[in-house]
């Protein structure tokens, strides 16, 4: 597989260059979804061993090929003059710088926002952050610290059992939300002229997952009940995972207007909870829970998944099987939609040390174009992979960029000493 395709068709932040300073998670979608919307994304890894998730294992192990695609690398050590040198010329032409290390890092290698300024007014830098400026900007943070402290770990879990949801969900979304700072700034710079700094907050971000939840609370005076509390009160009859007569199948159902419960009942043999007064209303159906599931599960346990599933997707109701991961390399929506890009996974092997597939279909970001989904036009990069033509696009002679490979600031594809 060919780790660059060229773009065929124009693309909405075609021209636009941005240089990423990041890991993990957070800084690496932000600059994955300016890539995949068309900007020339330059990822800055660090000489000799590089971005340090290309080697994370267990959970973490796909973090580097699902978020650094439609990138290039330029593996440099900015702890000699001339690497910064060159990331401080990639700057002066740079529309848009990403990172999302701890505050002051970048500061210390004279690369701060209000240096670059200095040589590029019309930068666009954004920041990827645990916090927004305030009390708390200086702590650490990860996915798993704002989830706890930003109530969303209390509404997953079951009562007394907060627990984390099973995604990089503040991550992704805090990445989103500084692209979207990124590309409001850019839309602010065509006016002005001049660039400047963007902020993307982890805890922030996961304020606007829980706000739903705190709305509640500020009504009602009390604190929600976890969405793991077995005996929460929800507003529809059915709104639950059942089993199948499939073992170890199960289907999620819903049922969300009296509409849907009128031809649920007709369809699964349940007419005669049509005809009771007690149940007439969605409010007198919700608070009748107890005693409608055991009826609908006992309904639901005597079918076989598929036709539950066709039977529920003929009447227009909510539903959904509980899908694995590895379930929806193959899901016929995703791959009739254009939903899956073809993926290099071969710098995970590395990482994880156990075998992985080659390729494998990937979520591409979640929105049509009118030129269409956007796609894949660079595979995640090897190691500085594109450190020679990144370097001769900032000027550098052919000359003094062999003298950065041969002192070892410029570490090209197969450099990075093996891990032990």
């Amino acid at each position: 597989m060919p780790n660059d395709s060229p773009a065929t068709t124009p693309t909405p932040l075609g021209g636009i260059r941005v240089i990423e300073f990041s890991h993990m998670v957070m800084g690496p979608s932000c600059g994955m979804i300016l890539g995949d919307l068309g900007a020339e994304v330059v990822k800055i890894e660090p000489a000799p061993a590089g971005d340090n998730t290309r080697r994370l294992t267990g959970p973490a192990l796909g973090f580097f090929p699902a978020f650094n695609r439609n990138k290039r690398s330029l593996c440099i050590d900015l702890k000699r003059p001339a690497g910064l040198a060159l990331v401080r010329r990639l700057a002066a032409g740079a529309d848009v710088l990403v990172e999302n290390f701890r505050p002051g890092a970048m500061d210390k290698l004279g690369l701060g926002q209000a240096a670059l300024a200095a040589i590029n007014p019309r930068l666009v830098y954004a920041s990827c952050k645990g916090f927004l400026p305030g009390p708390y900007e200086h702590r650490a943070a990860l996915d798993e610290v704002v989830q706890m402290m930003g109530g969303l770990a209390y509404m997953t879990g079951p009562p007394g059992r907060p627990l984390r949801a099973g995604s990089s969900v503040n991550d992704i979304m805090g990445g989103m939300f500084a692209a979207i700072g990124v590309l409001a700034a850019l839309r602010e710079r065509e006016a002005s002229g001049r660039g400047g700094l963007v902020q993307s907050g982890l805890f922030e971000t996961c304020m606007v997952l829980t706000a739903q939840h705190m709305a509640r609370a500020a009504i009602e005076g009390r604190e929600p009940e976890p969405f793991g509390d077995p005996a929460m009160r929800k507003p529809w009859p059915v709104y639950d995972i059942f089993d199948t007569a499939d073992p170890g199948q199960q289907v999620f159902v819903g049922v969300v207007t009296e509409t849907q419960w009128r031809a649920f009942c007709a369809a699964f043999g349940l007419e005669d909870l049509l005809s009771d007064p007690d149940l007439a209303g969605m409010h007198r159906l919700a608070a009748a829970r107890a005693r409608i599931l055991p009826r609908v599960a006992a309904v639901f346990a005597a079918l076989p998944k598929p036709v539950l599933m066709a039977r529920c997707e003929a009447l227009g109701l909510p539903f959904a099987p509980i899908a694995k991961p590895g379930e929806l390399l193959d899901d016929p929506h995703l791959l009739a939609s254009g939903g899956l890009l073809p993926v290099d996974l071969s710098g995970a092997e590395a990482a994880g040390g156990a075998p992985v597939r080659g390729d494998a279909g990937l979520p591409g970001l979640p929105i049509a174009l009118p030129g269409g989904r956007p796609g894949l036009r660079r595979q995640p990069p090897r190691l500085g992979e594109h450190g020679r033509e990144v370097a001769r696009e900032a000027g550098l002679s052919e000359a003094e960029i062999a003298a950065l490979i041969a002192d070892g600031t410029l570490a090209l594809p197969g450099d990075a000493p093996v891990a032990e």
